[in-house]
Parts: C-alpha cells; sequence; structure tokens
C-alpha cells in the first residue's frame, strides 16, 4: 500500500511540474502581447506613428513603407480616444482587438469616432507580436 502510494505521487509530481512550464510559456507570450498592445496604444495616443509603426510586422512595413506624404496626414490628427471594446483568439496565434477610436482633425477640429480592428500574430522565430494590418486608416475613405 506505501509503495503504491509512493508511486501515484511520483507520477503526480512528474506530472505536475511539467505544467507550470508550458503555463509559464503562455504566460510570458500573453505578457509580451500586453505589454506590446499597451507600446502600441501609447503610441498611437501620443501621436507617435512612426513608433507605433515599429510594432507593425516587417513584412507589412516593407511591402506597404510610408510616405512622407501618408506620415504627414497622421500628424494632422490628434487620438483623443482609444478603448479596447473587446477581443478574441484565433487559430495559429492570432489575437484580434476591437478598438474604438476618437481622432480629431487638427485643421477642422471635428471629432469622428471610428471602430478599427487589429489583427495580431505571433513571431516564433523573433519571439514577437506584430500588427498585422499596418496603421489603422483613420479616414476611411475620406
Amino acid at each position: 500500500m506505501a509503495r503504491l502510494f509512493w508511486m501515484t505521487l511520483a507520477v503526480l509530481l512528474l506530472v505536475t511540474s511539467a505544467l507550470p512550464a508550458q503555463a509559464i510559456g503562455n504566460r510570458a507570450k500573453q505578457r509580451k502581447l500586453t505589454d506590446t498592445q499597451t507600446l502600441f496604444t501609447k503610441a498611437m495616443r501620443w501621436g507617435e506613428f512612426d513608433q507605433a509603426w515599429g510594432v507593425v510586422d516587417p513584412k507589412v512595413r516593407e511591402s506597404r513603407a510610408l510616405s512622407a506624404l501618408e506620415l504627414s496626414r497622421y500628424e494632422q490628427v490628434e487620438i483623443t480616444g482609444y478603448s479596447e471594446i473587446g477581443s478574441m483568439s484565433e487559430p495559429d496565434d492570432v489575437v484580434v482587438r476591437v478598438i474604438e477610436m476618437r481622432v480629431v482633425n487638427r485643421n477642422t477640429m471635428a471629432e469622428r469616432i471610428l471602430r478599427v480592428r487589429e489583427r495580431w500574430h505571433w513571431d516564433d522565430a523573433a519571439e514577437q507580436w506584430w500588427l498585422q494590418d499596418g496603421l489603422p486608416d483613420l479616414w476611411q475613405g475620406q
């Protein structure tokens, strides 16, 4: 009976010792996502669009490089609100976050409220979360 007890205890310890490593990895990945999204949110909120651009997936930055004209358009607006409405996980380490943004045109002082979907994906090689969509379209066709 004692032998069965010790064998069961040993198996339980072995199984539970493997769980924290997986949980720690997931927690670290989640913490990196939160940190990256916070950095992006602060950069957008404070009008540091070049810093926000640095969180965009390098492949997207390469294929859709911002021109000086496009960057100057971003400097004509001020983000007065940036609130997460919700988020959901998708397969293949993708997280979608829905944002409500309040955008003020500095020239007209008119405020608009926009809904933006951000798609974030995990890059195993870089051990980094990247924004897949580029900077949000603050003009939405205007």
